[in-house]
Formats: structure tokens, C-alpha cells, sequence
């Protein structure tokens, strides 16, 4: 008897125990999912939101200060900021300006009677030279923009620009820098301000022919809308910034200025994605820092072929290595009709050691803007290298026209020691040189790991063919039988014309009596060895679900130079 009352109240109590965990994970469960529901409110919030939710006390009384006083005094900024905004871009205009059009300036430039209104502020530098802030503002603009736009065809059209409904005339802001630069002892307080654009900003709007139809003249809104949206990209948008004198003075080096150059090396592209219905695509891609029409770099097409190679190289200008990147957009070659992005990718210049080659595949997406891009759209192979300016520690860029030059040609190029102008006379009457690096490349094929298995019994028969492209010279190591990490320690040696335009391809195969099959390759170019002069390293074989090999490179130059 007492056993079965000892057996009930155990039950009773174990399913207690049991249902209690049960709400208790389930009362949990709810709190977590009502705090991520809070958190997400909170991260949907906009500046609007904040306000009705906020009361105006616990804004800063500055901030509210400020508001109310550049309200005031705004009829005053409208009309120097119309003015100076209405110079500083015309010029743009002219520049990017679309052959179809033979003038395009500013009949009316106002910025309208509404005042923006400051809604944050965070100060970035606070230094004894300067004080450097980022702002961010929402303006109701009421804007009054109209373009006196001449055609080649003597056609005079006045065409307003016109906010599209989308934007709500609601323009929201952040200068990425708004710079109080030097400081100075005098009202107030600083002898200029410069400001700029954190981000390109995307401009909704539309264009309207006063008192006629903008369609009468075929893709002429779309070339002036394009025009108007890389002027002010140009003009305004980080690294670029607007130096306003305060007091008299000179401010050059707060102008943009070139910091260094980036040496892009385009070397292929793998597992493209197929643009076209019948055949392959024909790749080719585009490459800039900033995208600019003349700073915009465009590769060969490479016809019918997803896996392309281009070796080409490009050099970019810098102007602030901490928040520019290089952009890199593949395209399919669609003829006469526009081409398809097949997919884009970007690296940031402040994750690139200056002096040193940085090698990256970099995987392509849709959309940079877009952060979850799941299709497989391919990889671009890229070799990078950073230069600035005035850079130390014996360091010399090889793709600088002087480089490998001997100290007497150095001085003959540049003129030393108070004779310049003899020396540059001289000059005048030779022939310009154009360097070409040529020398010795010697590869150690050492070993490979974990090669894929070509034969029946889980083996294979690997070998290495090594072939310099530019040259077609070929050379191939000797087969290990039955092995997935084969040893070599074979040495080879290549006579190199043009070290920074070639490259070096290994291709692994599996040998057979009737034949060889394909097991990867690896393509390398020469810029790091020729820095470098010697390296050891380990790569990864394209084309096959495994496998590394590893290699010893030494570069012994032979410099000579080519009359032009």
C-alpha cells in the first residue's frame, strides 16, 4: 500500500515539476520574442518616428537653437549657397554634358524658402587644428530648378527639374564631413568650412520641357538625367568636398589632393554565370575608385567563355584610402544592344597594406547596396597593390615608368645638383624610354596535398605542366605513380621579356597510358616575386573540389629598356 502512494505522489509530483518547466521555457520564449520584436521597432525608427515618440525637451537646446536661427537668416544662405552651387556645378555640367546637347547651364537656381532642419550631429576629430563633424539634416525642399538646354539641332528647350512624388520633396542628409579648419583666434572661430556627402545619395526626380513635351527629341531626358546625377556625384559626394573661405587665407590643403596610386592587376574570372541562351557569355569587366566617365577602366571581351582570362592591368588614382574601395563590375557583351551585369564586387583600400601585393578572389553579387545575396553569380581574381605617395623604407612601385633605372638615368630624368636644365636638354634629345622588366624566373615545384583521385583504385599518376603565357614556353615535371601527395623538388627556369604582363600557369594532370586527364590549375602572375625577389607558398587548384600545391619562386631582373 505504501508503495503505491510513494508510486502516485512521485507522478504527481514529476508531472508538476514537468509542466512547470513546459511555461516556464514557454513564458521565456515570449519575452525573448516580445524584446526582438521591441529591438526591430526600434531599429525601423526614423528620425520622425523619434520625434513623435520623443518630447522636444530631449533634444539638445543647441541643436533646437540652431534650427531656429538658421531659419531666420535662410532667405540670407539661399540666396550665396544658390549662387555658389549654381557655379560650382555648371562647369560639371559642361564636362559630363551628352553629345546631343550644345550648351546645358542654369536659367534658375534657388533652393526655394524652406529651411533644412538639423536632426543629429556626432563630432568625429576634435583636434588643436580643426574640428571635424558628421550632421545629419532632413530639408522639405521647395526647390525651383530650370536648365536652358541647347541641341545640336538649334533647338532651345527650358526644362525644369522636377522631385518625383516617390521622394515626398523630403531630401534626408548626411555630410560626412563638415570641417571647421584652422582654428583660429578671430570671429568665428575658424578660417574656413568644408563640407561633403557621406554617400551617394539616389536622386528621384523628373524632367519637364516648360511649355512643350520632352519626348519630341528621342533619349533626351535620359541623357541629361544621367548628366545631372554624375555632375553632382562629382561635385559634391566624399572624397570630394566644397571649400568655403570664412576669413582670408589659404586653404589649399583642405582641397582634394591625389594620396597614391592603385595597381590593379585584372587577372580571370570563374564559373561566370551564363547571360546568354544559345553559346556563352562574352565577358568583360569595368573597374573604378571613383565612377567617374574618364576614370572608369574597361577590359577586353572575352568571347564564349565563363572561366575568362584577361591578365590586363590598370592604374587608379587615390584621394582617401580609409573610405574609398575599388569597384569591379562583369559584364556580358551584348553587341549593339546594352550589356547584362552579371555581377559585381568591391574592395575597400583600408584593408590593403601599402607596398605590399594583396591576391583575392572576391565572390560577385547582384546588388552591392544588397547585403543577402544568395545565387552563385562567380569569383574574379584580382591582384591589388597600394602605393602612396612619399612612401619610405626603400620601397619602389614596379609599374612606375623609372623603375629599375640606374642612378645615372635617374638623374638624366629628373635633373640633380643645380644642373637641370643641362641635364633636361640632354634629355630632349634621346629617345623616351619605356622600362621593361626581364629576367630569370625560377620555379621549384615542391609537393601538392589531398589531389582528387583520377584512377579506379582511389589514385592517380599526377604531373606539372608549367607554361609562361605571353612566351608559350612550357615545361613539366615527372609523374609520381599512384599518389595524392606527390613529392617533385623539381626546379625550372623561364626567360622572362615582360615580368609585369606575364603569367605563370600550372596545370596539374593525372597521366595515363592513352592519354591524361584534367585535375586543376593555378595561375599566377609575377608582380609579388619581382617586390619581393623570393617567396614560398601554397596555392589552391581551380577547378577541383581539393588540392593545394606548393612553390618556390625567385626573380634574378635583367633590366632593359625599349626605344619608343
Amino acid at each position: 500500500m505504501a508503495f503505491v502512494f510513494g508510486l502516485v505522489i512521485g507522478l504527481v509530483v514529476g508531472l508538476a515539476l514537468i509542466v512547470g518547466f513546459v511555461r516556464s521555457e514557454n513564458a521565456r520564449s515570449k519575452l525573448r520574442s516580445e524584446l526582438a520584436t521591441t529591438i526591430a521597432a526600434f531599429a525601423r525608427m526614423t528620425v520622425a518616428d523619434s520625434r513623435k515618440l520623443l518630447p522636444p525637451d530631449v533634444y539638445p537646446s543647441w541643436l533646437t537653437w540652431l534650427n531656429h536661427h538658421l531659419t531666420k537668416i535662410w532667405p540670407y544662405v539661399n540666396e550665396a549657397a544658390s549662387e555658389l552651387i549654381k557655379t560650382s556645378v555648371e562647369p560639371i555640367l559642361e564636362q559630363y554634358r551628352p553629345f546631343v546637347l550644345s550648351s546645358l547651364k542654369f536659367s534658375k537656381f534657388t533652393l526655394g524658402t524652406v529651411a533644412p532642419q538639423f536632426t543629429g550631429v556626432s563630432v568625429i576629430e576634435d583636434g588643436e587644428s580643426g574640428v571635424t563633424m558628421e550632421l545629419e539634416m532632413q530639408w522639405d525642399a521647395n526647390s525651383s530648378i530650370i536648365l536652358a538646354v541647347k541641341t545640336r539641332f538649334g533647338v532651345s528647350l527650358p526644362v525644369q527639374v522636377i522631385h518625383s512624388l516617390k521622394a515626398q520633396l523630403l531630401l534626408s542628409i548626411t555630410l560626412k564631413w563638415l570641417i571647421f579648419k584652422p582654428l583660429v583666434d578671430e570671429f568665428p572661430g575658424f578660417g574656413a568650412v568644408s563640407y561633403s556627402l557621406r554617400e551617394k545619395k539616389k536622386l528621384d526626380f523628373t524632367l519637364k520641357v516648360i511649355g512643350g513635351d520632352m519626348s519630341t527629341i528621342p533619349g533626351l531626358s535620359d541623357a541629361i538625367q544621367e548628366t545631372i546625377v554624375d555632375a553632382v556625384e562629382d561635385s559634391i559626394t566624399w572624397p570630394v568636398r566644397k571649400v568655403i573661405p570664412i576669413l582670408p587665407g589659404d586653404y589649399s590643403d583642405l582641397e582634394l589632393k591625389p594620396v597614391g596610386i592603385l595597381e590593379v592587376k585584372l587577372v580571370q574570372a570563374k564559373d561566370l554565370s551564363n547571360k546568354d541562351i544559345i553559346g556563352k557569355s562574352d565577358p568583360y569587366a569595368e573597374l573604378y575608385v571613383r565612377p567617374l566617365r574618364d576614370r572608369i577602366k574597361k577590359s577586353k571581351v572575352i568571347n564564349n567563355e565563363l572561366n575568362p582570362i584577361w591578365n590586363e592591368h590598370f592604374e587608379f588614382i587615390v584621394e582617401d584610402a580609409s573610405t574609398q574601395h575599388l569597384v569591379v563590375r562583369i559584364y556580358d557583351d551584348e553587341g549593339l544592344q546594352a550589356s547584362q551585369l552579371i555581377g559585381c564586387a568591391h574592395v575597400r583600400l583600408n584593408e590593403l597594406e601599402p607596398g605590399k601585393v594583396k591576391d583575392v578572389w572576391l565572390k560577385l553579387v547582384k546588388d552591392l547596396e544588397v547585403q543577402r545575396d544568395t545565387k552563385y553569380r562567380g569569383k574574379v581574381h584580382l591582384e591589388l597593390l597600394y602605393c602612396p605617395f612619399g612612401m619610405e623604407n626603400g620601397f619602389t612601385n614596379p609599374f612606375a615608368p623609372n623603375f629599375s633605372m640606374t642612378s645615372l638615368e635617374k638623374a638624366l630624368k629628373s635633373g640633380t645638383n643645380g644642373t637641370e636644365a643641362i641635364d633636361n636638354e640632354k634629355a630632349a634629345t634621346q629617345k623616351r624610354k619605356e622600362v621593361i622588366v626581364r629576367g630569370i624566373l625560377c620555379v621549384t615545384v615542391i609537393s601538392a596535398e589531398n589531389l582528387p583521385a583520377a584512377d579506379l583504385m582511389g589514385k592517380a599518376d599526377p604531373y606539372v605542366v608549367l607554361t609562361m603565357k605571353k612566351s608559350e614556353t612550357k615545361n613539366k615535371t615527372r609523374v609520381v605513380n599512384e599518389c595524392l601527395n606527390p613529392v617533385w623538388n623539381q626546379t625550372f627556369d623561364f626567360v622572362v621579356e615582360d615580368g609585369l604582363h606575364d603569367m605563370l600557369i600550372l596545370e596539374v594532370y593525372d597521366h595515363d597510358t592513352f592519354g591524361k586527364d584534367y585535375m586543376g590549375r593555378c595561375i599566377l602572375t609575377l608582380t609579388r616575386v619581382i617586390l619581393e625577389g623570393e617567396y614560398k607558398d601554397s596555392f589552391d587548384l581551380d577547378g577541383t573540389p581539393s588540392g593545394k600545391i606548393h612553390l618556390h619562386l625567385k626573380w634574378m631582373p635583367q633590366p632593359i629598356y625599349r626605344e619608343n
